[in-house]
């Protein structure tokens, strides 16, 4: 599939977003408070090119106003530009396995429900537990959580189109990262880019130890995008 989109991070300054359709998507909880979905909750009207705000600062989020240059926002860049496979560590499991990269969580806690996706892939081996599995792992959005095949030794990701999306989190009362879904390259300031991977999250409240990615310090903080 050819990626006609494209992301670049500007120094100290927005994301800058071309050919990409954005949009809001809102975590679904359960009874106990576990997040089990996704729900588009918003569509924005969006040229060919537009800047997503980075700092958190903005007063017209999730776009960017400027703000970045009166606050001195530091963007600068502390994410390896090493690859996934690389970063990530291996939980094999009797017939699917999980990798995960921890420094890329963005705390949308889909891994918990159902016993933890860490305990599920030892039990991979009986088809209820790998028909949950597999579909869980997917819902990360930041892609720190891989699901494996171990015959085939392929990536078990579900097909996305591209896609930009801004995230909320009701059950944290907080707004969450940049969801970027589909394969959408990602440079870096200095013209270096960023592994093309199928899901990561961008962060968007401005305090992350692993800019340009989410870390998950959005939630600790009480990040909102409210106006």
């Amino acid at each position: 599939m050819t990626v006609k989109a494209a992301i670049k991070v500007t120094r100290n300054g927005p994301y800058i977003v071309s050919d990409a359709q954005l949009r809001e998507q809102t975590i679904v909880t359960d009874e106990a408070g576990g997040s089990i979905d996704w729900s588009v909750t918003r569509e924005f009207a969006v040229g060919d090119s537009y800047a997503l705000c980075r700092c958190g600062q903005s007063r017209n989020k999730p776009l960017c106003d400027g703000s970045h240059v009166a606050t001195g926002f530091d963007g600068t860049e502390t994410a390896s530009h090493d690859g996934y496979a690389e970063q990530a560590e291996l939980f094999r499991g009797p017939a699917l396995s999980l990798s995960d990269q921890e420094n890329l969580c963005a705390f949308a806690r889909f891994c918990d429900p159902n016993g933890r996706v860490w305990n599920q892939v030892s039990e991979t081996d009986r088809p209820e537990v790998a028909e949950v599995f597999v579909p869980q792992v997917n819902k990360c959005p930041a892609g720190r959580l891989v699901p494996w095949d171990n015959r085939s030794g392929e990536a078990l990701e579900i097909s996305r189109e591209p896609m930009v999306s801004i995230t909320q989190d009701p059950a944290q009362g907080c707004s969450g990262p940049i969801w970027v879904e589909g394969m959408i390259p990602i440079e870096g300031a200095d013209g270096e880019s960023y592994e093309v991977r199928n899901r990561v999250t961008l962060c968007r409240c401005g305090r992350s130890g692993n800019k340009p990615f989410c870390d998950g310090t959005h939630a600790s903080i009480g990040f909102s995008d409210a106006q």
